[in-house]
């Protein structure tokens, strides 16, 4: 996938650079904020340095048109996950409305960015996970009150990754 790499400056709110362990699994997100880009919450974590308010940030966000913001290196941890921090890889992903679902053009993207990382990192969609899975909260929203969309995701990044040779 196309990737716009805007690395946030290292520091301890959003961009600790501990290294992870190895990377045994994916993490979906949503943003939670309906209708801001991949780089205005891209821009939020690098804001995080200086206002101090929370530690969060993901290794990626996709954008309301399928772009792919990534703001920490894979071999970083990312503040997305929790206790999952450590070995994951997290995706946040914006959505148009309270909803969660994600548009077409996000949801491609992220099937192609989880299937390409599945393939990177020798994983498969069973290890491409929601936050829920982790801490049961209720993220991604749309795709944890509907389990068939989840299913279906698994299933289309499994088929993508596949794809790659």
């Amino acid at each position: 996938p196309d990737i716009d790499v805007e690395l946030l400056t290292p520091n301890e709110y959003s961009r600790p650079g501990i290294a992870t362990n190895k990377i045994t699994g994916i993490v979906v997100h949503y943003t939670a904020n309906p209708g801001a880009t991949a780089m205005n919450n891209r821009d939020y974590f690098e804001g995080l340095k200086d206002s101090h308010i929370t530690k969060a940030s993901s290794n990626f966000v996709v954008g309301l048109e399928g772009e792919i913001v990534q703001c920490v290196p894979t071999w970083e941890i990312a503040y997305a996950s929790n206790s999952r921090n450590i070995d994951t890889v997290s995706i946040e992903c914006c959505h148009p409305d309270e909803s969660g679902e994600f548009t077409d053009e996000t949801y491609n993207s992220v099937v192609q960015l989880a299937g390409f990382l599945c393939k990177r990192f020798n994983l498969t969609s069973d290890d491409v996970i929601r936050h829920y899975d982790v801490t049961e909260k209720l993220c991604p929203l749309y795709y944890v009150e509907h389990e068939d969309a989840w299913i279906q995701m698994k299933a289309d990044i499994q088929a993508y990754a596949d794809s790659l040779s």
